[in-house]
């Protein structure tokens, strides 16, 4: 079978390393990698250089995500984040494909009317990622919204991170039971606690690929699968092709079986 389509968060490279290079400048990393996706994250930009950015892009042909750390839904507020149109116009500006954000404060009283037309005519696709908070990183909240909008068709998608759901304790399982359905874009990290208690991201062990793989059972076969997690070495390109070709196989003797 062919390699499933990976993608790069450029905050795996480390935050003070990606402000002193500049997004743009490891795009021919990410490319070289085998990679197909770059997401840039605009929580790491000190200036924001669309025309940069896109060219970049382009010419290492990689496909872009835009990552903003922007929450949808303000709390006691109908309308969505008023910020929203700001991301929807810088991913567009970089040719991204997805505007990834997380769900913020979303309930009965928030208006998905309001946020269909807003994204009606978007070149950008929206998609929700379950985040570390209490919020917009349990269960619950993210099947209410998702139920909601695919019975209301606005035009949203998940991104599924793995990780995250242990911030608030939450079953990776169930999660993917559950919103396997509405995933578009996967975003992989191993967790482990520090001696101070302290959750942080790391590359996969084989157990953790194991239950990625079962995981992936519960979604559409070939999405695209981010890394989000430390890649560091002295041959940081030799690392990270690693990691991208790992990824790449996750979840294919599962669809050999089922195909075969």
């Amino acid at each position: 079978m062919h390699p499933y389509p990976v993608s790069i968060s450029l905050s795996s490279f480390g935050a003070d390393h990606v402000r002193t290079q500049g997004q743009a400048s490891l795009a021919p990393l990410v490319a070289q990698t085998g990679a197909s996706h770059i997401e840039l994250r605009e929580e790491l930009f000190d200036d924001f250089d669309a025309p940069s950015l896109r060219s970049a892009i382009a010419a290492q042909e990689l496909t872009c995500v835009y990552s903003s750390p922007l929450e949808l839904w303000q709390p006691g507020q109908a309308a969505p984040n008023p910020q929203l149109q700001l991301a929807l116009a810088r991913a567009s500006a970089c040719s991204a494909i997805w505007l990834k954000v997380s769900l913020g404060f979303h309930s009965t009283a928030s208006d998905l009317h309001l946020l269909h037309d807003q994204l009606r005519d978007q070149p950008v696709r929206l998609l929700i990622e379950n985040d570390q908070t209490a919020h917009g990183g349990r269960i619950e909240p993210l099947v209410d919204f998702f139920t909601a909008i695919a019975r209301q068709g606005v035009p949203v998608g998940m991104t599924f991170d793995i990780g995250n759901w242990q911030w608030q304790q939450q079953s990776v399982s169930s999660a993917a039971q559950q919103l396997g359905r509405f995933v578009e874009y996967i975003h992989c990290k191993a967790v482990q606690r520090t001696t101070t208690g302290k959750l942080v991201a790391t590359p996969p062990e084989l157990t953790d690929l194991h239950q990625w793989a079962r995981l992936l059972g519960h979604m559409a076969p070939g999405l695209v699968r981010a890394i989000e997690y430390p890649l560091q070495g002295s041959d940081l390109l030799a690392v990270a092709k690693a990691q991208v070709a790992t990824l790449a196989r996750l979840g294919q003797a599962a669809q050999e079986v089922a195909h075969g």
